[in-house]
């Protein structure tokens, strides 16, 4: 019976699944808060955690206030961005009907944040072990306004120019993973390398620590390509699944190309295979047959450890630039490959369960099947129109907010302060078991507030 808390449009089924797909997302954030603090040297573990905090609560600021309407608002230039208001502060706005109809619009505002947030957290593992924190509070609102806002809108919105062209982006594998790929990228081509020492060195401080927040990472993706179709229904069932076994089939076999290349299987390489196989399906998780997502596993787990691996080291402009977690390989490269596979494996019917009866959405596969290639190559172009748009927004932006920000304060801390670490940019130490030839007496942390101790 309808109340005045569950009007008659609310489908409380779909509600609760999107606040708890939100849910999952939200971990998924604070597993990443994990992961940087276990993968990095022990000196920089509360620094990279931190960053990754910092951002997903940000965001939430940022994006109420604005970054909502920029992003799913009406339209505010040719169709690219949406026009900043207020609208998210209004109870009236807040509690009416979302655009899909079936849950209140906070529903949908909770839910989109979590996917913002998770990309700026993302941004930070290329540039962890250097980069000045208070140029790190500026970037992240200058950065989701300009950038992540405008690609938001333009693929996602049903008012953006690239979503009415035909882009199909399931689940965030151009909004997110590419985005944040380039965008960090980018970023640390501007706020330059880790010391050398730091750069030539990196082990991680605690790999069981790296492992418990890539578990969160995988299991929350449940939330991410599960809700995308915003809705309890077959296709998202079907996304998890194909999510599920992309990831899977991605970890086994960058495992055993590092089992082939260096004898050993690196636990820290499963992580990696993990996070391209994640990151491959999500653009196609809940429009691809199970046999395609098993194909994008073994992709996905090939061809970026391929271009991490192998064609790194014979670059020299990838080598230059110092991505951190490499998340050039895992986000941007996995992300182009796996928006590419969508265009060449999207299932009529599945995506007609996403789009609705739109005949432009088709695999060119099944285009070449029922004699519809033309169709196909077109899905293929705009596939890669939309990959063109995510890179040079994200060169042409992140460049300009860098160069911005590094006229108010220093992109990058100071020799000293990379040297040290946590102690001398948090006044604060990850652990109090020392190693590696440290001692508490040599701590600025314990000299200056605990001199007592000896």
């Amino acid at each position: 019976m309808a109340t005045e808390a569950a009007p008659e449009w609310l489908n409380k089924g779909d509600n609760s699944w999107q606040l708890t797909a939100s849910s999952f997302v939200a971990l998924q954030s604070i597993g990443l808060v994990i992961i940087y603090g276990g993968i990095v040297k022990k000196k920089w573990a509360i620094n990279s955690a931190f960053m990754a905090l910092y951002a997903f609560a940000a965001t939430l600021i940022f994006w109420t206030l604005w970054g909502f309407c920029m992003s799913f608002g009406d339209p505010l230039f040719l169709d690219v961005v949406g026009r900043p208001d207020f609208s998210v502060l209004t109870q009236k706005f807040m509690l009416a009907e979302g655009f899909v109809g079936l849950y209140p619009a906070a529903t949908l505002v909770f839910f989109q944040f979590v996917f913002a947030a998770i990309t700026l957290v993302l941004i930070a593992g290329a540039l962890l072990g250097r980069m000045n924190f208070k140029a790190w509070m500026l970037f992240v609102p200058l950065w989701l306004t300009f950038s992540y806002t405008v690609g938001a809108f333009s693929i996602w919105s049903p008012k953006g120019f690239l979503f009415k062209a035909g882009v199909m982006d399931f689940a965030g594998g151009f909004v997110i993973h590419l985005s944040s790929g380039i965008a960090g990228f980018t970023a640390a081509y501007w706020v330059g390398p880790r010391i050398p020492k730091d750069r030539e060195s990196f082990p991680p401080n605690n790999i069981i620590m790296t492992l418990v927040g890539a578990g969160l990472l995988w299991i929350g993706w449940a939330g991410f390509n599960g809700g995308a179709p915003y809705a309890v229904n077959i296709d998202s069932s079907l996304a998890i699944y194909n999510t599920h076994l992309c990831t899977a089939t991605s970890l086994l076999v960058w495992l055993c190309l590092d089992y082939m290349k260096f004898g050993k299987p690196s636990v820290i390489g499963a992580v990696q295979g993990m996070v391209t196989g994640l990151v491959c399906i999500t653009p196609a998780a809940g429009l691809v047959q199970v046999w395609a997502a098993l194909i994008m596993g073994v992709l996905s787990g090939s061809i970026p450890w391929f271009t991490m691996m192998v064609l790194h080291k014979k670059i020299k402009f990838l080598k230059h630039v110092d991505d951190t977690l490499a998340i050039f390989h895992t986000h941007a490269i996995a992300g182009t490959l796996g928006g590419l596979l969508a265009g060449l494996f999207a299932e009529p019917n599945l995506n007609r369960l996403f789009f609705g009866d739109d005949p432009k959405f088709v695999g060119l596969i099944y285009a070449i099947k029922n004699g519809r290639t033309a169709a196909g190559l077109h899905q293929i172009g705009m596939q890669i129109a939309g990959i063109a748009f995510i890179l040079v927004l994200n060169v042409v932006i992140t460049s300009i907010i860098c160069l911005i920000i590094k006229i108010v304060t220093p992109l990058r801390l100071s020799v000293e302060e990379m040297t040290i670490g946590d102690d001398t940019v948090h006044g604060e130490d990850a652990y109090a078991v020392w190693g590696d030839g440290e001692t508490y007496e040599q701590s600025i942390h314990g000299k200056q507030l605990y001199p007592s101790h000896v």
